[in-house]
């Protein structure tokens, strides 16, 4: 089987996996809500919970979409294997936080400007109003931290081989260093306990995958990357 003809393969799982993390969201939704006295937890709808989930699908769905990418346009099996593995993960978590915002009774988008539940309380973190919703869709997911911009992504698919292997490492750490300063908001200041869950999941699980990832761009002869802007 061609590597082009395995991509249908990958994009179905991902969408399995999906379909999976909201039926089991579904589910445990009474559980989802409660909090450990037995009191209902019921979001609003510009809580950090409901920004974290949406705007959370939104740079996962980016990483999946460069994971994608990167299977076809290099033979490398370490990048290829990574790329599969954050693919189907980060696919299972935007499932379950579709599932979140349904249950909440919440919108999948907000009018609210994007990161907007994410403000400056002394943590540094300050990205509410740097992006705006129209009809219902982000202008630009760039406000999000470590997002690619729509040029990088072209140069990630006309990238072939080793090049495409290093740019994706390159622009995959970064998105995951943007995602963990979005993951490690919501664990402080989230209110249902299994959104600080999810968000303790991809803290830990992209700063093991950072480490891994800079070590693999040495490995193909670049640079480690140290922060968003390095």
């Amino acid at each position: 089987m061609s590597e082009r003809s395995r991509q249908p393969y990958l994009i179905a799982a991902a969408m399995l996996a999906v379909a999976f993390a909201a039926a089991i969201g579904l589910v445990v939704g009474y559980q989802l809500n409660n909090d450990d006295s037995g009191s209902v937890v019921m979001p609003a709808d510009d809580s950090v919970d409901a920004g974290f989930a949406r705007d959370m699908q939104v740079h996962h769905g980016q990483a999946v979409q460069m994971s994608v990418i990167v299977r076809d346009n290099t033979d490398d099996p370490a990048v290829r294997t990574l790329a599969y593995d954050i693919a189907t993960t980060q696919q299972q978590q935007i499932g379950q936080m579709f599932a979140w915002l349904d249950m909440w009774g919440l919108s999948q988008y907000s009018q609210n400007p994007t990161m907007a539940w994410m403000t400056d309380d002394g943590t540094g973190h300050d990205m509410a109003n740097m992006d705006h919703m129209d009809d219902g869709e982000p202008v630009s997911a760039n406000a999000m931290p470590g997002m690619a911009t729509p040029a990088q992504m072209e140069e990630l698919r006309t990238a072939h081989g080793k090049a495409a292997s290093v740019l994706y490492l390159q622009l995959m750490i970064r998105h995951h260093l943007g995602g963990i300063e979005m993951a490690q908001y919501a664990l402080d200041h989230a209110e249902v306990d299994q959104v600080r869950q999810l968000a303790q999941t991809i803290v830990t699980s992209q700063q093991a995958e950072v480490e891994a990832m800079n070590d693999m761009l040495v490995e193909r002869g670049a640079q480690p990357i140290e922060s968003l802007d390095g």
